[in-house]
C-alpha cells in the first residue's frame, strides 16, 4: 500500500518533557491505533527534529498504559552484522520462553538471532518465526517495537521489520519507528509515514529559554532565528555562547558557531557527500541567496562544477532543495550551511568571496560584503564601500546588516578616525533601532580607542541620551549633552550628514518631551543655520510636533506628499516619522499601512506601537487600544525603556477613564505628573492632565474638568509648545460652559479658530464647530453650527468625538425643546457609547434620552412609584454625589430648581436624605 504522509501540528501544547509536541503525540498514536489495531507508523524529519524524543514519550506512554515496550536502534557500527537490530528486539523475548516458537521456525530464529549453529536460515523462515514469537507474546500484554534510527538498521533486520510491519493488523503488537531524512529502504515501508516538522515560533523561544535561563530575550530571538524549529538546534546552540553573549553583554558572532553535537549530527551529513560536492556547496553557502545563475558563473571562475552536477548528491540527500520557478537553491536548514562552511578553510572562503565580489558586481552591496569578507589587509577603498552599503540596507530596515556592514568596515579601515567613526556609527544605530544600549556601549568604548571625529562625538552623545532616556530620564541633562555636541562640532551645516541628522531627530523627540520654549529655541536656531538645505521629512515634524497650533497648517501641503510616497517607502525611520508628524493632522489612517510594515525589533517597534494606539483609540477600537499598549509596556519592560512606557499606559489610561474606571486612570495619571515633573518632561504632565480632563467629564464633574483643562491650555490661548492643548479645546469650552464662564468659553473659541485649526483634518473643524456651538447663547445659532459641525465629511471614522457632538446637540436640542431631533440625536450617541463600553457617557445619554418624555413607572404590590424624567435625571446625579449647584450647571437649570425637584422626589421614594438615594433607586430600578 503506498505510504501516507502527515504533517504534524505543532505548538497546539506541551507534554511533560517535551515542548510544543501536543499536536504530534495525539496524532501520532491516533494513527498508531488501539492496543489491538496493530498499526505501524514510521517518524521522518530532520536532523534534530526531536524524532527520538517522540519515541521515548510514546514508550514512557505506551508503558503508562499497559503495553510492553521493545526497543533497538541503528547504528552504523552494526549496520553490516546480518540480523543486529533483530537481536535488540526480540532478545527479551526469546530468552523469557525459549519453546514459544517451535519446528523450523525456532531452529531459524535461533540462528539469525546467534543462539545456535547453522546454515544462514531463508529470510522468509525468519521473518515468519519473529512475526509468530510477537503475537504469542502479545497475547498476553500488548507489545509495542520502537526502533530508532532505522537507515542505520542492517539490512537483513530491515527486511525482517518490513514483513513485520505490514502483517500487524489484528494483533496486538504496534510497530513505531523513525529514520532521519525523508528516505527509507523499501523494504521498511508502512502504511503511515509521519514527518516531524520543526517547532513554530512560540515553542521554539520557549524551549531556548527553558534549556538556558540566563539568555537574554534578543539572544532567545537570535537562536530561534538560526535553529528555525530545529529543537536540537536551539538546545545545543546557546552552548557555544560566551556567558556574556548569552545575557546580550556582548556582540554575537554574525553566524553562531556549532558545537561538537551540531557537528556530529550535521556535519556528518556534509561529510559523507563527494569531495567535489563538498567543494561546490561552499559556493551557495556563501553567496546567501542561492541564485542559481550567480553559482554558475562563481563556480566557473572556481573551476568546480560549472553545470553545477555535482550538486545532485546533496540534492538526493536532502541537504538543499533546488526551487525550479525562481531558480534558485536553498540548504534544507541553515545548519547544513554552517556546517559546509565550517567545514572549509579560510583560505578556500576568501577564495569564493574574491570570485562572488567579481560575478556580483553589478550588485553593489552584495559585491562590497564579499570583497570585505575575501580582505587579510585592512582596506579604506572596500571600508568605504561598506560604509555605504551600511546606509543603504538601514534605509531598507535591517538595521542587523547595517551594524555587521559598519563594524566590518570599522575593522577594514587604516585611519584611526575613520575607524571610530565606523564603530561610533555602528554604536547608534544598536541604540537606537535595536535599544540594546550596553552593547551600543562596549562599542562606543571601542571607537574612543582610536579617536574621533565630530561624527562620531554625535553619535557618542546620541547613545549618552539614549542612556538617559531609558535610565533616569533627565530631559534637561540629555538636552545640554547633545545641544553640545551639536553646537561644538564642525559640521557642514549647508548639506545635514547622517549623523548630524539623527542627531537632529534625537534632540526633536527631547524638545517634545520638555515641551518648553526655552528647549525649544536653540533647535529653531540650528535649523535656521541649516536653511533651505534642512531635510524636509524633519522639517515637517517640526512643524506638527512642536507648536502644531501656530505651525502645522503650514506644513500640511508637505505632509500630504510625504505620506502619498508612504506605498513606496522602505525606511522604516522615515515611516515611524512620516507617521509621527500625521498626528496632529489626524492623518494616521493613511500611514496605518505602512506603520505595520515596519519590522518588529527592539526600539522601532516600540516607536510604531505608540501611532498604532493611538490610531486605535480614535477610530474606536478600545480592546485593540489596550492590548497594543500592553505589548508596549512588556518591549519596554524587556528593553528596560521607562520613558516610552508612560505613553502606553497614558493610552491604557484613556480607555479607562472613557470607560468609567477612573481609580485605574486617576492612578496613572498621579504617577505620571509625578515622573514627568521630577525629569522636566512637561509633555507626560500635560498627557497626566488630559487623562483627567477625561476621568472629571466622564463623571459630569464640570468644574474639576475645567481646571485640568485650564491647565494644559488656559482659557483664550493654545499653549505654545504644547500639542496636548489641541485635545482639550472642546473639554476647555464645554467646562467653561456649564460652570458658567460664558466669556471664557468665547475667548477660548476664538482662539481656536484665530489659530486656524480646524483646516487641520475634519475632526479638527468638527470640534471647532461644536465648541462654537456649545458656547453660542442662542438655541438658534447653537443648533446650526452643531449641525455644521456634523456635516463634515469622515466624521463616522472618530467614532467617540463624534458621538460627544452628537450628545451635546441632543441635549442643546433638548433645552430648545426641540424633543423629537433630540430623541434621534441622543438615541445615535447612546448606540456609539455602548458599542464602545463608554459607559459613563452611555449612562449620560440615557438619562437626558429618558428626559425627553420617557416615564419610568415600576409596580411591585399594590403601590407604585412614579418618577418624572427630570425627577428621575436629578435623583441619579444627586445620587452620584454632585451638588445641587453641580447639577444645574449639567442640566441647564438653577439650583433652586433642582432643590426643588429633589424636594418632591425624597417623598416619593420614601426617604429623608441624599444618602438614600442610591440604594432608593436601586430598588425602583428592580421593581
Amino acid at each position: 500500500m503506498q505510504s501516507s504522509v502527515y504533517t504534524a501540528d505543532v505548538g497546539a501544547g506541551m507534554p511533560q518533557g517535551l515542548v510544543g509536541r501536543a499536536g504530534d503525540v495525539e496524532r501520532i498514536e491516533g494513527l498508531l491505533g488501539s492496543v489491538d489495531s496493530g498499526g505501524a507508523v514510521l517518524l521522518t524529519g530532520e536532523p534534530g527534529v526531536g524524532r527520538t524524543a517522540l519515541l521515548g514519550h510514546l514508550a514512557l506512554r505506551a508503558t503508562a498504559a499497559g503495553a510492553r515496550v521493545l526497543r533497538a536502534a541503528g547504528t552504523e557500527s552494526e549496520s553490516g552484522v546480518e540480523y543486529a537490530a533483530l537481536n535488540q528486539l526480540l532478545f527479551p523475548l526469546w530468552e523469557e520462553d525459549p519453546q514459544a516458537v517451535d519446528g523450523a521456525h525456532s531452529a531459524a530464529l535461533r540462528v539469525a538471532l546467534g543462539f545456535g549453529e547453522g546454515a544462514p536460515p531463508e529470510r522468509f523462515l525468519v521473518s515468519n518465526a519473529a512475526l509468530v514469537l510477537l503475537r504469542r507474546a502479545a497475547a498476553a500484554t500488548p507489545i509495542l517495537l520502537v526502533v530508532d534510527d532505522l537507515q542505520a538498521v542492517d539490512p537483513a533486520s530491515a527486511a525482517v521489520l518490513g514483513f513485520v510491519a505490514r502483517r500487524l493488523a489484528g494483533s496486538r503488537v504496534r510497530f513505531l519507528a523513525a529514520r532521519r531524512g525523508r528516505r527509507g529502504r523499501a523494504e521498511t515501508a508502512v502504511r503511515a509515514e509521519y514527518e516531524v516538522l520543526p517547532l513554530d515560533e512560540g515553542a521554539s523561544r520557549l524551549l531556548a529559554s527553558a534549556s538556558h535561563p540566563d539568555l537574554a530575550a534578543p539572544v532567545v530571538e537570535c537562536v530561534a532565528a538560526a535553529a528555525r524549529g530545529n529543537p536540537l538546534a536551539l538546545v545545543e546552540l546557546p552552548a557555544a555562547l560566551t556567558g556574556p553573549q548569552r545575557a546580550g553583554l556582548e556582540r554575537r558572532p554574525p553566524a553562531l558557531p556549532l558545537t561538537r553535537r551540531l557537528r556530529e549530527v550535521f556535519g556528518s551529513c556534509v561529510a559523507g557527500l563527494p569531495e567535489a560536492t563538498r567543494r561546490l556547496l561552499l559556493v551557495p553557502a556563501l553567496e546567501g541567496t542561492g541564485d542559481l545563475a550567480v553559482l554558475q558563473c562563481a563556480a566557473q571562475r572556481l573551476g568546480a562544477g560549472a553545470d553545477l552536477t555535482e550538486l545532485e548528491a546533496a540534492e538526493r540527500d536532502g541537504l538543499v532543495r533546488i526551487e525550479e520557478f525562481d531558480h534558485r537553491l536553498s540548504f534544507r536548514h541553515p545548519l547544513y550551511r554552517a556546517a559546509v562552511v565550517e567545514a572549509s578553510t579560510s583560505a578556500e572562503r576568501r577564495r569564493v568571496h574574491r570570485e562572488l565580489a567579481e560575478v556580483l558586481h553589478d550588485r553593489p552591496d552584495q559585491r562590497a560584503w564579499h570583497l570585505g569578507e575575501a580582505c587579510v589587509e585592512q582596506d579604506e577603498d572596500v571600508a568605504a564601500l561598506l560604509e555605504g552599503t551600511a546606509h543603504r540596507v538601514l534605509r531598507r530596515g535591517d538595521a542587523t546588516a547595517a551594524i555587521r556592514a559598519l563594524t566590518k568596515a570599522a575593522h577594514l579601515s587604516p585611519g584611526a578616525a575613520d575607524r571610530g567613526r565606523r564603530l561610533a556609527a555602528a554604536a547608534y544605530i544598536r541604540a537606537d533601532a535595536s535599544g540594546e544600549l550596553t552593547m551600543a556601549s562596549r562599542l562606543l568604548d571601542d571607537a574612543r580607542r582610536f579617536g574621533s571625529d565630530d561624527r562620531a562625538s554625535l553619535y557618542s552623545a546620541a547613545v549618552a541620551v539614549h542612556r538617559l532616556l531609558d535610565g533616569e530620564g533627565d530631559i534637561d541633562t540629555a538636552h545640554q549633552i547633545l545641544l553640545g555636541a551639536i553646537e561644538n562640532g564642525d559640521h557642514p551645516y549647508g548639506a545635514c550628514d547622517p549623523a548630524l541628522e539623527e542627531a537632529l531627530y534625537l534632540l526633536l523627540l527631547l524638545c517634545c518631551l520638555g515641551g518648553r520654549a526655552e528647549l525649544w529655541e536653540p533647535f529653531h536656531k540650528i535649523l535656521e543655520r541649516l536653511g533651505p538645505d534642512a531635510p524636509r521629512l524633519l522639517a515637517v515634524n517640526v512643524a506638527t510636533q512642536g507648536d502644531p497650533a501656530r505651525t502645522a497648517l503650514p506644513a500640511m501641503g508637505d505632509l500630504e506628499e510625504l505620506i502619498a510616497g508612504l506605498p513606496q517607502e522602505t525606511a522604516p525611520s522615515r515611516i515611524t516619522r512620516i507617521g509621527t508628524a500625521g498626528i496632529a493632522a489626524d492623518r494616521l489612517t493613511g500611514v496605518r499601512d505602512a506603520v505595520s510594515r515596519v519590522p518588529s525589533q527592539g526600539r522601532r517597534q516600540i516607536v510604531t506601537l505608540p501611532l498604532l494606539c493611538t490610531d486605535a483609540f480614535l477610530s474606536g477600537r478600545w480592546d485593540d487600544t489596550t492590548e497594543l499598549a500592553d505589548e508596549g509596556l512588556r518591549l519596554c519592560k524587556e528593553h528596560a525603556f521607562e520613558a516610552v512606557s508612560w505613553y502606553f499606559l497614558y493610552y491604557k489610561a484613556v480607555v479607562a477613564a472613557a470607560r468609567g474606571e477612573a481609580g485605574v486612570a486617576e492612578e496613572t495619571a498621579d504617577a505620571m505628573g509625578v515622573w514627568g515633573t521630577s525629569r522636566g518632561a512637561h509633555h507626560l504632565v500635560t498627557l497626566a492632565e488630559h487623562i483627567r480632563v477625561l476621568v472629571a467629564q466622564a463623571e459630569g464633574d464640570f468644574e474639576r474638568a475645567y481646571r485640568h483643562a485650564a491647565a494644559i491650555s488656559p482659557p483664550g490661548e493654545l499653549a505654545p509648545y504644547t500639542p496636548v492643548a489641541l485635545l482639550v479645546v472642546g473639554d476647555v469650552v464645554e467646562a467653561a460652559v456649564r460652570t458658567q464662564r460664558p466669556a471664557e468659553a468665547a475667548a477660548h473659541v476664538a482662539a481656536a479658530r484665530h489659530a486656524g485649526i480646524a483646516a487641520l483634518s475634519p475632526r479638527r473643524a468638527m470640534l471647532v464647530d461644536a465648541s462654537r456651538a456649545m458656547a453660542a447663547e442662542a438655541d438658534e445659532e447653537a443648533i446650526g453650527l452643531f449641525e455644521r459641525a456634523l456635516a463634515h465629511p469622515g466624521v463616522q471614522q472618530w467614532p467617540f468625538d463624534l458621538a460627544r457632538v452628537t450628545l451635546a446637540y441632543g441635549e442643546r436640542l433638548r433645552k430648545a425643546r426641540s424633543t423629537t431631533d433630540a430623541r434621534a440625536s441622543l438615541s445615535a450617541a447612546l448606540a456609539t457609547f455602548e458599542q464602545l463600553g463608554a459607559r459613563p457617557w452611555a449612562d449620560r445619554a440615557r438619562r437626558t434620552l429618558q428626559a425627553t418624555g420617557w416615564m419610568v413607572k415600576r409596580a411591585d404590590g399594590p403601590e407604585s412609584v412614579s418618577l418624572t424624567p427630570q425627577e428621575l435625571e436629578i435623583a441619579h446625579l444627586a445620587a452620584s454625589g454632585l451638588t445641587n449647584k453641580q447639577i444645574a450647571e449639567r442640566l441647564y437649570l438653577s439650583p433652586r430648581t433642582v432643590g426643588g425637584h429633589l424636594g418632591r422626589v425624597f417623598p416619593k421614594l420614601r426617604i429623608t436624605s441624599r444618602a438614600a438615594l442610591r440604594d432608593a433607586l436601586t430598588g425602583l430600578a428592580r421593581r
